[in-house]
C-alpha cells in the first residue's frame, strides 16, 4: 500500500520537492524510468530517499526526495547532479525542470488510516509572513479537511518551505473520490496537480 506515510525516511532533515514537465504520457514514463535507473544506480547515502509519480494526464512527474541535510544535498549538485541530469536527457531530451522547493514536513491529517491512496493532489499555496503564518494556515487547512468529510479524502500532509513563504499540500484521495468532491476540497482557485504513484528510486 502505497501511502506517504509510508514513504517517509526517519533519518530526513530535508525534503525536496520538484516537478518535471516531459509534455507527453510517453516521454513521462520514459522520464521515470531512467531517473529511477540513473538514481538507483548512484544514490549517495545522503540521499535516503526518492519517489516518482506519474501526472494523470501524462504531462509529467512529481518529485519527492528525501535527504539527510540541505548541505549534503548541495554537495551532490556540486559534485554530481550536473551528471546525472546528463543521463536521464540523454535518454529523453527536452526536460523542462522549473524548480526545486525545499521544504520540512510539518504535519499531516490523517482522515482514513486504512485504505489505498489512488490519486495523489498537489497545491503550493503562498502563506508569506514567515514559518508563523506557515504553520497557522496548515493548521487551519488540516483542521478544515479534518471537519469536511470529504468522500475519498485519506489524509492531507503538509509541507512548509524553509524560505517561510510557502505550503505545499499533498493531499491522499481513494478511488471512492469522486471529482465534485475533488472540486470541493480543492476547488478552482488553488491550481493543482493530480498524480498517481510510480515508484521508489531509493527507499
Amino acid at each position: 500500500m502505497t501511502r506517504i506515510a509510508s514513504l517517509q525516511h526517519p533519518d530526513t532533515g530535508i525534503t525536496f520537492i520538484s516537478r518535471w514537465i516531459t509534455g507527453s504520457a510517453e516521454r513521462t514514463r520514459a522520464a521515470a524510468d531512467a531517473l529511477l535507473e540513473v538514481s538507483a544506480a548512484d544514490a549517495p547515502e545522503v540521499q535516503l530517499a526518492t519517489h516518482v509519480f506519474e501526472d494523470v494526464d501524462g504531462a509529467g512527474l512529481f518529485i519527492y526526495g528525501q535527504w539527510t541535510s540541505a548541505e549534503d544535498h548541495l554537495a551532490f549538485v556540486r559534485e554530481g547532479r550536473s551528471e546525472r541530469v546528463a543521463r536521464i536527457d540523454a535518454r529523453v531530451p527536452g526536460i523542462e525542470r522549473p524548480g526545486l522547493e525545499r521544504t520540512h514536513l510539518y504535519r499531516s491529517a490523517v482522515v482514513g488510516a486504512d485504505g489505498e491512496a489512488d490519486l495523489f493532489v498537489v497545491t503550493g499555496h503562498d502563506t508569506g509572513g514567515g514559518p508563523g503564518e506557515q504553520r497557522a494556515w496548515a493548521d487551519a487547512r488540516a483542521a478544515a479537511l479534518a471537519d469536511a468529510g470529504h468522500e475519498g479524502l485519506l489524509a492531507a500532509h503538509f509541507h512548509l518551505t524553509v524560505d517561510g513563504e510557502r505550503a505545499v499540500e499533498v493531499a491522499e484521495w481513494s478511488a471512492a473520490a469522486g471529482e465534485a468532491d475533488l472540486e470541493a476540497a480543492h476547488g478552482p482557485r488553488a491550481p493543482h496537480s493530480r498524480y498517481r504513484f510510480y515508484g521508489p528510486a531509493r527507499a
